[in-house]
């Protein structure tokens, strides 16, 4: 665990993350980071949560029908 310190940036209140932090979510100047809600309180990612649903409903609709796919891909 790292503590990480509230710093004023202008009108907002922002955190710096460390190198090591910014090198372990390869992440850098510039990138977006998405908040989410968990049951343990709040996560950083730089991965798009809705583009995981979206992801999923891909893959469930290519499951669901495989067979035609196969046959169009003859």
């Amino acid at each position: 665990m790292q503590a990480l310190k509230l710093t004023q940036i202008g009108n907002s209140v922002g955190v710096i993350l460390p190198k090591e932090v910014l090198a372990r979510l390869k992440i850098e100047k510039g990138d977006v980071l998405y908040l989410t809600d968990t049951p343990d309180g709040v996560a950083l990612t730089p991965l798009d949560p809705s583009f995981e649903e979206q992801l999923s409903l891909g893959r469930e609709f290519m499951r669901e029908f495989r067979d035609t796919f196969r046959a169009l891909a003859k």
